[in-house]
């Protein structure tokens, strides 16, 4: 039977530094890998990332576990049996405080709405919770996270210990364990009693801030998004140094940044559709002109530093105006856009050019009798593409 590895995190998640030896040598998909008598280092699992840090120098890139062995994925092989790890410990009290952050939240959905805990997973940058809860409104939210933080204010002891099968059944966990035989409780005192083999803080003011950041419905479920101590410290950093970048730009105070948003956002709104309004009796004129200036039935140009939406009004207008057909190509800066159209009453169908014109322009499209239009990407046969399209078209009159 293959030998055990100690868990010094079980013992002490503060500890840091450890001196081990190897008794297995393997590899791991491609990289050479070591278990070891005894670790420091948290292998991933029950949604908690595994711990980073070296083993004499090496970087150690994955922690896992199999058959209560901790397996160590390194960057390259160790040359000694006698080792000194150390983890990193910055990224080992991260993981704390978002691991029993996260005890707090769920303990916290059961206490106030009833609501079991299905899954967790601690993200580099946020954590997910997922929990029983149909819908959560914002006053919902705001009293999870108040009761959270004054759990977290009071500064509660948190503790671990080992059961035996037949003395977990006398522990208030808050759900069953999912193993069997000796189950490590993680005790939040007086609040919450959870089976769990996480690395957590000595007492709940560690955890330090808990702010849900969002949420939405899955699976009948809320899943919600929250970060927790020197996480929370950044994020707020963050979010101030916005609001102060936002404040000095709107020249306001930032409690009426979102006023002062509101106000701007209703002001474009408002100077977009003049903009509109005085574009498109822009391109009516346009229309007029290219109409007074036609010498004949079909109309053929090349647009540049123009809008879709523009050329397309454009060219409603002149079929609707009289009995024309207008060839219109459009070069943008990665593609080119053709409208072919004509009045109804010329009685041609414009589908027809599609074969002609997207096999030059590397296009596709489509549309309706009296008006298709195709995009490609093959800006130098623009001219090409319209000149085809013109001589059938001419063979149509």
């Amino acid at each position: 039977m293959a030998e055990k590895t100690k868990r010094l995190y079980f013992e002490d998640p503060y500890q840091v530094e450890f001196e081990a030896h190897v008794i297995q040598r393997i590899t791991y998909e491609g990289n050479p890998a070591v278990v070891l008598d005894k670790t420091c280092f948290y292998p991933e699992g029950g949604g908690q990332p595994a711990d980073k840090g070296t083993i004499d120098g090496v970087l150690v890139i994955h922690v896992l576990e199999k058959d209560d062995q901790i397996i160590h994925v390194l960057e390259k092989d160790l040359s000694s049996d006698a080792v000194k790890g150390e983890i990193n410990w910055s990224i080992r009290f991260d993981h704390m405080q978002q691991h029993a952050g996260q005890h707090i939240l769920s303990q916290c959905f059961v206490q106030l709405f009833d609501a079991a805990t299905r899954s967790f997973h601690l993200g580099e940058e946020s954590s997910t919770l997922e929990v029983d809860k149909r819908n959560m409104s914002e006053e919902e939210a705001e009293r999870v996270e108040r009761h959270a933080n004054d759990v977290v204010f009071q500064n509660k002891e948190i503790k671990t210990c080992f059961y035996g099968e037949k003395e977990i059944s006398d522990v208030r966990l808050r759900r069953p364990p999912k193993k069997m035989g000796d189950i490590r409780v993680v005790e939040v005192s007086d609040f919450d009693y959870t089976a769990c083999g996480g690395t957590h803080p000595r007492s709940t003011g560690e955890i330090g801030t808990i702010k849900i950041l969002r949420w939405d419905r899955i699976r009948d479920n809320v899943r919600l998004e929250f970060i927790c101590g020197i996480r929370a410290v950044q994020d707020y950093a963050r979010k101030h140094r916005d609001l102060k970048t936002l404040s000095n730009i709107l020249t306001v105070d930032d409690r009426e940044i979102v006023a002062s948003f509101e106000k701007t956002k209703s002001d474009l709104k408002m100077q977009k559709r003049i903009n509109r309004k005085m574009q498109e009796k822009i391109i009516q004129h346009e229309a007029e002109d290219m109409i007074q200036k036609a010498e004949g039935k079909l109309l053929k140009r090349i647009f540049t530093d123009r809008s879709q939406e523009e050329i397309r009004l454009l060219t409603l207008l002149i079929i609707r105006k009289g009995e024309f057909v207008a060839l219109f190509g459009l070069k943008g800066d990665e593609r080119v856009h053709v409208f072919l159209a004509c009045s109804e009453n010329l009685g041609l169908d414009m589908r027809e050019l599609e074969p002609v014109v997207s096999p030059l322009i590397e296009g596709k499209g489509g549309g309706r009798s009296s008006l298709v239009e195709i995009s490609g990407q093959k800006k130098e046969n623009l001219e090409q593409a319209l000149e085809a399209a013109s001589q059938h078209i001419e063979e149509k009159l």
